[in-house]
C-alpha cells in the first residue's frame, strides 16, 4: 500500500481549519497541564517530606562515625543491635520482645527504639512472601524516628512498657536510641530533639550520614555496620536445635500458585531454618561490626512453623534461652498506666464486668464482624442467667460510638435493663491525666548501660520529653481489661486480645 495515496483528499481550506482547530486544541493542553503543575505544586507543599530521601541516594558516602577511635571512645566499644519495628503498637511489643532475645543470645546492647506511629511503618504479608527489604524498612523507621524527634512526639518503647526488670537482673543491656544517635552522630540532644534542623547546617549533614549508615542501603560497613538482610521469605531464626537442623528446609514453603507468579518475575523464594548464633555470633564476620541491624523481628505461628523466629521453643534445653523467655514472656506497662487502668475499673464501673475487645475496622478483621459480635452475644447470654442485674461490659473497639447504630453494639447500648456499657473516650480526663503522666515521668531516660552525665539527662529532660503521647486511650483500655473480673472476649487474631489475655494470665491488675 502507497501510504502517500490518500482516497478524496480535503481541499487546502478544510486543513487550514484543521490546522487552527489543532493549534487551539494544543494551546487549551497547555494551558491545562499548567493549571495542574501549579495545582500539584501547591498540594506537594503541603504533603509531608522525610528530611532524608535515603531511598533515592546515589552518591558515594563516607563514615566518620564509623573511624575506630570514634566508636571506641563515645561507644565505650560495646556492640549494639538495632531494628525496624513497625505495624501497630502490639506488634512492635512483640518485635521488642524478640530484639530482647536477640540481644541477649547475641551479647549486645540492644537500642531501644521509640514507639512508630500507628501503621506508620509497614510490612507486607509473610504468608503471601510479599514484604519490604530490610534495608527499606530500616530507611522508613530512621526517617519517620527523625519526623517524631522534630515534631516532639517522640516516645520511647521504655516509656511505655516497664523494662525495669530485665535492667535491674542484667538479663540485657539496653540504651536510649535518641541518646545513641547524639553519641553516634555527634548531634547534641537540643540539635537532635528539635524542629530547627535545616539543611546544610552541620547536625542535619551528621544525620544525614547516620541514616544512611544505619539504614544500611549503602551497604555494610567493615566492622561498624552488618546489616541482616534474610527476612521472612527465606529465613526463620533458631537457636541450638541442633547442628542437623541449621540450613534445614523450613516446613512452609510458597504455595504452587505463589511459584507460579513468582516465576513470571523471576524471583525464587525458599525458607530455611537458620542458627542466629552461628550466623551472627563468636567467630562470624558480622561479631566484628559494632552494630548489627536487623529489619522486622516480627513472627507468629502459621501453618506449622513461625513465619520468622523460632527460638522460644529451644527454651526447655538451653538455660540461657529459658531465663530470657520468662523474663520477656510479660512486659507490663508502666506504673502511670497500670493505675489509671486500675482506678477506672474501681472507682467508675465498680462492679464486676467483662471486657468485650472489639476488633471491626482494620484489615481482616472488618469482614468477620458479625463472627466476633456472635461471640459476645454467647458470653453475654451465658453471663446474663448467672448474674442478677445488669452485666457490666467493658468495650475497647475501634468503631466510632457514631456507627453503633445498626450494630449489635447499638442494641447492647439501647438494653440499659440488661446491660450496662462502659468505655474511654480520647478526652476523658483518666486518659487525659494518664498522657500527661506518662511524658513527664520519662521512663526512658533512666535505663542505660552507658550512663549519661548529669548535663545530657538535663538535656533530654529538657529538650526530649513529648509534648503528646499517643496511643494512651489504648494502654489504658488494656489495662483496665486485665481488670475484667468476668472474663474476656477478644477478636480471633487480635494481637491486641493476645497482649490482654497475657496481662491477664499475669494478673497484672491485681500487681498494679
Amino acid at each position: 500500500m502507497n501510504i502517500n495515496s490518500r482516497p478524496n483528499p480535503r481541499p487546502w481550506p478544510n486543513r487550514k481549519k484543521q490546522t487552527n482547530k489543532s493549534a487551539i486544541f494544543l494551546c487549551s493542553l497547555s494551558l491545562l497541564a499548567v493549571f495542574f503543575v501549579f495545582i500539584f505544586f501547591i498540594t506537594y507543599s503541603e504533603i509531608p517530606k522525610s528530611i532524608f530521601s535515603i531511598s533515592a541516594f546515589s552518591g558515594s558516602v563516607q563514615f566518620p562515625q564509623c573511624r575506630s577511635h570514634t566508636l571506641t571512645r563515645t561507644l565505650l566499644g560495646q556492640r549494639f543491635l538495632w531494628y525496624a519495628p513497625h505495624s501497630g503498637f502490639s506488634n512492635q511489643l512483640s518485635e521488642f520482645k524478640n530484639a530482647v532475645l536477640m540481644a541477649g543470645i547475641l551479647n549486645r546492647t540492644l537500642i531501644i527504639p521509640p514507639v512508630m506511629d500507628h501503621h506508620a511503618i509497614a510490612l507486607g504479608s509473610c504468608p503471601k512472601f510479599r514484604v519490604l527489604s530490610s534495608s527499606q524498612l530500616r530507611a522508613s523507621v530512621w526517617n519517620h524516628t527523625i519526623d517524631l524527634l522534630r515534631t516532639n512526639r517522640y516516645v520511647s518503647m521504655a516509656d511505655i512498657v516497664d523494662i525495669s526488670s530485665l535492667v535491674s537482673s542484667s538479663v540485657v543491656r539496653v540504651i536510649d536510641m535518641r541518646y545513641f544517635v547524639s553519641l553516634l552522630c555527634g548531634v547534641e540532644l537540643e540539635t537532635l530533639c528539635s524542629s530547627g534542623l535545616v539543611e546544610q547546617s552541620q547536625g542535619y549533614e551528621s544525620l544525614e550520614q547516620c541514616g544512611y549508615l544505619l539504614s544500611g542501603v549503602r551497604g555494610n560497613v567493615d566492622k561498624c555496620l552488618y546489616g541482616v538482610e534474610e527476612d521472612c521469605r527465606t529465613t526463620v531464626w533458631t537457636y541450638k536445635n541442633g547442628d542437623s537442623s541449621d540450613g534445614k528446609l523450613d516446613s512452609f514453603q510458597p504455595d504452587e500458585k505463589l511459584k507460579k507468579k513468582k516465576k513470571k518475575k523471576s524471583i525464587s523464594y525458599v525458607r530455611r531454618r537458620r542458627d542466629v548464633y552461628k550466623s551472627f555470633g563468636h567467630g562470624t564476620k558480622a561479631e566484628s561490626a559494632a552494630i548489627l541491624a536487623f529489619g522486622s523481628l516480627f513472627t507468629a505461628p502459621y501453618k506449622g512453623s513461625e513465619l520468622y523466629i523460632d527460638i522460644r521453643k529451644s527454651s526447655s534445653s538451653v538455660p540461657e534461652v529459658k531465663s530470657l523467655v520468662e523474663k520477656v514472656d510479660f512486659l507490663p506497662f508502666v506504673r502511670e498506666i497500670m493505675r489509671a487502668g486500675n482506678k477506672f475499673a474501681s472507682e467508675t464501673i465498680k462492679e464486676p464486668f467483662l471486657c468485650a475487645q472489639l476488633r471491626l475496622l482494620d484489615g481482616q478483621f472488618k469482614n468477620h464482624r458479625e463472627s466476633t459480635f456472635m461471640g459476645l452475644n454467647e458470653k453475654l447470654e451465658s453471663l446474663s442467667l448467672k448474674n442478677q442485674g445488669p452485666v457490666h461490659v467493658f468495650v475497647m473497639t475501634d468503631l466510632p460510638e457514631s456507627n453503633w447504630t445498626g450494630t449489635y453494639l447499638g442494641d447492647l447500648s439501647k438494653n440499659s435493663t440488661n446491660f450496662k456499657l462502659h468505655f474511654l473516650k480520647e478526652q476523658d480526663e483518666v486518659v487525659v491525666q494518664t498522657e500527661e503522666k506518662v511524658g513527664s515521668a520519662g521512663h526512658g531516660h533512666k535505663f542505660g548501660s552507658i550512663p549519661m552525665s548529669l548535663d545530657s539527662i538535663k538535656k533530654m529532660e529538657k529538650h526530649c520529653s513529648p509534648r503528646k503521647v499517643s496511643n494512651v486511650q489504648l494502654y489504658v483500655e488494656e489495662a483496665v481489661c486485665s481488670c475484667a473480673s468476668l472474663g474476656l472476649v477478644g477478636t480471633t487474631g487480635s494481637t491486641i486480645a493476645e497482649s490482654v489475655e497475657m496481662m491477664r494470665k499475669f494478673n497484672a491488675c491485681s500487681t498494679s
